[in-house]
């Protein structure tokens, strides 16, 4: 392993406050594996058909999105908030393809960084990102959702709190599952 290979890789992909789309979603993944420890077990595995496993291989899948992106520049507007809920038509367990149409996780982690000032929004802070935890039978059938629309249907946490309200969500998923 190289020292200083691995430190311009870093410094590359999050050393900046605003991280591009392209990495951000395993840089929130990140802050979630330790807040929801040692429950669940964050896969990190880009192909996988949800990206932390808890209690029984439940899947538990997170979206995130930022009102600041790191191409806006002053004139831009924030941006409202919109995640990917698209049902798939099947799933990878490894190398191999299983038809199995719907959606893996069985709850989801829609992660909000609302700070729009340029002065002040750093993606790398936890404690600026909101957590929306919900189950995924609870999500419209559709392919994308806005902010509003997971505002309506759960309620913000922090990141010191969003292991509490995953295991709420479930047990109300394991209760409805029996």
């Amino acid at each position: 392993m190289n020292p200083a290979l691995i430190a311009r890789l870093l410094d590359a992909l999050v050393g900046k406050a605003l991280v591009s789309n392209a990495f951000r979603g395993t840089l929130v993944e990140a802050m979630l594996a330790g807040a929801l420890a040692p429950s669940w077990k964050w896969i990190a595995d880009g192909w996988g058909s949800f990206d932390f496993e808890g209690p029984g291989g439940i899947g538990l899948e997170v979206k995130q999105s930022a009102a600041r992106q790191d191409w806006h520049d002053h004139t831009s507007a924030p941006h409202r908030g919109r995640f990917d809920i698209a049902a798939r038509t099947g799933r990878w367990e490894g190398a191999k393809w299983i038809v199995a149409p719907g959606r893996a996780a069985a709850i989801y982690i829609f992660a909000w960084h609302p700070v729009f000032d340029p002065a002040l929004a750093d993606h790398r802070d936890e404690q600026q990102w909101q957590f929306y935890a919900l189950e995924s039978s609870r999500l419209p059938e559709q392919r994308s959702i806005g902010l509003s629309a997971i505002q309506a249907l759960a309620d913000p946490c922090g990141i010191d709190a969003i292991g509490e309200v995953v295991g709420k969500v479930l047990v109300t998923h394991l209760s409805e599952s029996s």
